[in-house]
């Protein structure tokens, strides 16, 4: 697990770098840019689904199916891991917005002129949105098939506001896949989290054994 927090944040500050530095990778991402570029109406349609109007949304129905279940099966602290992702949405912003002022990276020839476009904002929030819900449910799907679909869900709609950000042009490239780095950060930081909060959960409701528990 701790790779999965170290290599995307080291990839996260490669890639910050060189769009500090005007570095060479940032030739291979205009490259990379014009090819796929082709707005659009269905690359907007497929970049909204990271706005917050669309993502948020179905991670509070997330939350909220977490919670109910939760407590109507009687889980202890039934309302940590919902609270937890809560917490990741709300301060992402407070994350982004800094990092989008530092670097004070232009935009594509597809958006008007300006500055803030690096990390990928939309992104970032469908992969802690859709990302975080998705970690929150698993511990209540009974089945492996199940699981694997809410997981495949995820990763298309992550995949899909990607896709939709970078052929419609509002987005570069290296803005995405800096905020797939930075989200898998987040998730995994979650994802240890949850863990956590359920092996203690299943050491409270089962018990500690009496040291006088034995033979007589």
């Amino acid at each position: 697990m701790s790779l999965l927090i170290v290599l995307p944040a080291v990839l996260f500050a490669l890639i910050t770098w060189q769009v500090v530095a005007r570095g060479p990778l940032l030739g291979v991402d205009r490259d990379v840019s014009h090819a796929l570029l082709r707005p659009g109406r269905a690359s907007e349609l497929l970049a909204d689904l990271g706005n917050v109007q669309v993502a948020v949304p179905v991670l509070a129905v997330a939350l909220g199916c977490a919670a109910l279940r939760g407590r109507a099966t009687g889980v202890d602290r039934w309302w940590a891991p919902p609270l937890a992702a809560t917490v990741l949405m709300a301060v992402l912003p407070a994350l982004i917005v800094p990092l989008k002022e530092w670097t004070g990276r232009h935009g594509t020839t597809a958006v008007p002129p300006g500055v803030g476009y690096f990390p990928s904002g939309h992104t970032a929030t469908a992969m802690i949105a859709y990302g975080s819900g998705t970690l929150v449910l698993l511990p209540l799907l009974r089945t492996a098939l199940a699981r694997l679909a809410v997981v495949a869900v995820c990763c298309a709609l992550v995949l899909a506001v990607s896709f939709g950000l970078v052929r419609r042009g509002y987005h570069w490239p290296l803005d995405v896949v800096a905020s797939w780095c930075l989200g898998a950060v987040l998730l995994s930081l979650l994802f240890l989290l949850l863990a956590s909060l359920s092996r203690s959960t299943r050491r409270s409701s089962s018990g500690t054994p009496s040291s006088r528990t034995g033979p007589s």
